[in-house]
């Protein structure tokens, strides 16, 4: 064993494949002052067992980009450092059993054209011709990927710790860490089984240990175990070594050449949970028991896929748990609660295709001090402490495995370790027939109604959410939006902290409220959210509940020196919001404020029944209304007072519709860590003078326009991810969509690349749709109702 040095500027915790990603590009990038910690050998976690196929296509364009980087890496890391890495680019068939299947490819096929990767629409003659031993006869199509690969995973992670140790990184093996340091929120060590090191930077890429590890420094680190099944065969006549990977989705399984024969794998919808009382120490290149019976569900639909299987002998079958995270996306990024500390871990068996971007991901952020590209996806805040609970995670885990190959419906929820976070008003909600969504771990009411099946079509509900809609556009709707984030920010440097922080100006007179947005050095959005002012030295800050952690973390740490306190107050306020064109004289029965003397974007305490709330004119559906900020212990009453007036209730689905008819954006849809105010048409909302981080580039449009979208065929149904065409190329692609019974059509946002657009081509789903294109809003675009 090497000596553990006393001291270094980065210490990686796992040797897996990603610790050894940031490792390598950590050292590309100059910082060589680093050290790799694994417990066993390189790769003996995790890594070794992984059937290493590598896809390129994820559901968003910064996730692709990060895979096709992987792809890249891969094909030139033998030439670069002599180690063989078995990367093949073979390409892989996806084939669908279903019509509904089908449909998902080729909704998957448009969003490929949107991110530049390759994907062409096969019938099954053709995909059986890719892959001449699989049956065809259920089959009505499927995918060609052919940039699409595999890798032999354990190779790859010695060929990166070599580049990386070529260039001065320090890799010791047989080291456990035992504990992490932190004093006055940063890292100062890590104590291990050899002695203590000192360290600027903790990198937690510790895969199924990564939460034990992140807890030793009281970081959340929400992944949970599950065993996870392939089975190698023996050789099989007719498949040869430059056979495609094949997935059969619908089968629940994976099919790639080992040998001449086939490693057969997938994920079962019901899966099995490990390691609830942690995972044992030392656990090197193990693998657990056999389960025959867990496995029969992949087995069987492999066979029925590829008859040949029957009579087919099986050489190994592979029983290795991985981590799965509660959404069935990876973890990376900057932990909120310690400086210093940085998470890659919880890959949900897609480890070896992401580990190439997310190394050089991770490896940026660290070097430059915050992200390069837009990782929202990932990022490790788009979860809070609550997460952090082994029972609720082993519940949830148990289908987020199944996420890999179930269907992608659009609006899909989770199902299992709910309810977690209720509002105040969750039961007058449930009895009033609230079908429930969840978000940052809130149940929240999506509509009102019986409950429907998922669908690529127009959804059954959609004639419940018409209603609601037309409630509140016509008379007013009642809408619980209690997931909000809220915080307070108190001192006397709040203004000052705040006007760097905020692209508006926000030293306002105390009762106004402030539209604004948070960039980055880049220009791009943080987040956008309103401020209001509530004293001279206090405001609360109200964002939305998917970035509540991510905010507060950006926010707290943009302070710098100023003299203030961020508190979040979430659960402290229920938030009920009254929008519509008769909501000021419904408010005005059953309080004696003066309703008509609210403008646009104040606030101030009113009485509400018997209640004292805080009234806000703001709205998010492009009416006039009041978002009523209510304490917790009062939320009960003020909802069953507002009930009296006989408002309608009204759930997302509609608030989503309505703001996309209004034109308002949504951050980590039309808003993100790459798109800049003059991108997103909100120049509106930034100071003239400059003086807010990321100004120098925030007036760079670079090149594409968030615009508004309306089919023209009114039968047609956007759901989101659809490209647009002109002259059958791709100009942009669609962000956010729903149905608008106000227009009498789908309605959309988002990017194009050509400002003066007026039409374009929506490729939906394969069928080609024409398409009113504007940077105005299609609904009230003088915002004469919001004035009202």
């Amino acid at each position: 064993m090497k000596a553990l040095p006393s001291r270094a500027q980065v210490v990686i915790i796992g040797g897996g494949i990603v610790g050894a990603s940031v490792a390598y590009h950590l050292a590309e990038l100059g910082w060589t002052d680093v050290v790799v910690l694994e417990q066993g050998q390189l790769s003996c976690g995790t890594t070794w067992h992984a059937a290493g196929l590598v896809g390129q296509l994820r559901s968003t364009e910064s996730m692709t980009r990060l895979i096709q980087y992987s792809t890249d890496l891969y094909a030139r890391l033998e030439a670069e450092t002599g180690f063989g890495t078995g990367w093949k680019q073979c390409g892989s068939v996806s084939v669908a059993r279903t019509a509904e299947r089908m449909t998902q490819l080729r909704r998957t096929a448009a969003q490929a054209r949107n991110y530049g990767v390759t994907a062409e629409i096969i019938t099954p003659t053709q995909a059986q011709e890719l892959w001449p031993v699989m049956r065809v006869d259920d089959v009505v199509g499927g995918v060609w990927l052919p940039g699409d690969g595999k890798a032999n995973p354990s190779d790859l992670t010695q060929a990166l710790a070599r580049g990386a140790q070529r260039r001065g990184v320090q890799v010791v093996e047989r080291v456990r860490v035992t504990g992490v340091t932190v004093k006055d929120g940063v890292v100062k060590s890590v104590s291990t089984s050899e002695g203590e090191i000192e360290t600027d930077y903790v990198v937690n890429c510790a895969g199924q240990w990564a939460k034990e590890i992140g807890r030793m420094a009281g970081v959340t680190v929400p992944l949970h175990s599950a065993e996870h099944f392939y089975v190698v065969t023996e050789q099989i006549e007719g498949v040869r070594p430059d056979l495609p990977v094949l997935r059969d989705p619908d089968g629940y399984a994976y099919f790639k050449e080992e040998v001449g024969g086939l490693v057969v794998g997938g994920f079962e919808p019901d899966a099995k949970p490990w390691g609830m009382d942690g995972i044992p120490y030392p656990f090197e290149f193990q693998l657990l028991e056999e389960d025959w019976d867990q496995f029969s569900i992949i087995m069987e639909n492999a066979i029925h896929r590829v008859p040949a299987l029957e009579t087919t002998g099986v050489r190994m079958f592979y029983n290795g748990p991985e981590s799965f995270t509660p959404d069935n996306m990876f973890l990376l990024g900057a932990a909120p609660e310690v400086r210093g500390f940085f998470v890659g871990a919880g890959f949900n068996s897609a480890g070896i295709a992401s580990a190439g971007g997310a190394g050089r991901a991770l490896a940026e952020w660290i070097v430059n001090g915050a992200p390069t590209s837009d990782l929202w996806p990932a990022d490790l805040r788009r979860f809070a402490r609550w997460a952090d609970n082994d029972t609720w995670l082993r519940d949830r885990v148990t289908e987020t495995l199944g996420l890999h190959y179930a269907m992608s419906w659009p609006n899909k929820e989770l199902e299992t370790a709910r309810p977690l976070r209720r509002s105040p008003v969750h039961h007058l909600l449930a009895a009033a027939g609230a079908c429930f969504g969840s978000k940052m771990g809130w149940e929240r009411a999506n509509y009102f109604g019986t409950a429907a099946p998922y669908t690529f079509a127009r959804p059954e509900w959609q004639p419940q959410v018409n209603a609601e809609i037309h409630a509140c556009r016509t008379q007013a709707a009642l809408f619980d939006q209690t997931s909000f984030g809220k915080f307070t920010l108190k001192g006397r440097d709040a203004a000052a902290a705040l006007q760097w922080l905020c692209t508006a100006d926000v030293d306002v007179e105390v009762g106004r409220v402030v539209y604004t947005g948070l960039l980055n050095d880049r220009g791009g959005y943080e987040s956008d959210l309103t401020v209001t002012r509530v004293a001279h030295d206090e405001y609360l800050i109200v964002t939305g509940s998917a970035q509540s952690t991510r905010d507060f973390d950006v926010i707290s740490k943009g302070l710098g020196e100023h003299h203030a306190v961020l508190v979040d107050v979430t659960g402290t306020y229920a938030v009920f919001s009254v929008m519509g064109p008769k909501s000021r004289e419904i408010l005005q029965s059953v309080s004696k404020a003066d309703f008509s003397a609210f403008a646009v974007g104040t606030s101030r305490l009113v009485d509400l029944g018997y209640a004292t709330v805080r009234a806000t004119r703001m709205t998010y559906v492009g009416e006039l209304g009041w978002e009523l900020y209510v304490p917790s212990e009062f939320a009960v009453t003020v909802y069953e007072t507002l009930l009296t007036t006989g408002l309608t209730q009204a759930g997302y689905y509609a608030i989503e519709a309505m703001r996309i008819e209004k034109g308002y954006r949504a951050w980590g849809r039309e808003l993100g860590p790459e798109v800049t105010p003059a991108a997103a048409g909100l120049r509106f909302a930034c100071k003239k003078t400059g003086g807010y981080r990321g100004a120098d580039r925030a007036m760079d449009d670079q090149g594409r326009h968030v615009v508004s979208i309306v089919l023209d065929d009114p039968e047609a149904h956007l759901w989101g991810g659809e490209s647009l065409l002109r002259d059958g190329e791709p100009v942009g692609y669609v962000t956010s969509a729903a149905y608008s019974p106000t227009l009498g059509a789908s309605v959309a946002l988002g990017f194009v690349s050509d400002a003066t657009m007026e039409k374009a081509q929506v490729d939906v789903a394969g069928e080609m749709y024409s398409a009113q294109i504007s940077r105005k809003a299609p609904y009230d675009p003088t915002s004469s109702r919001v004035k009202a």
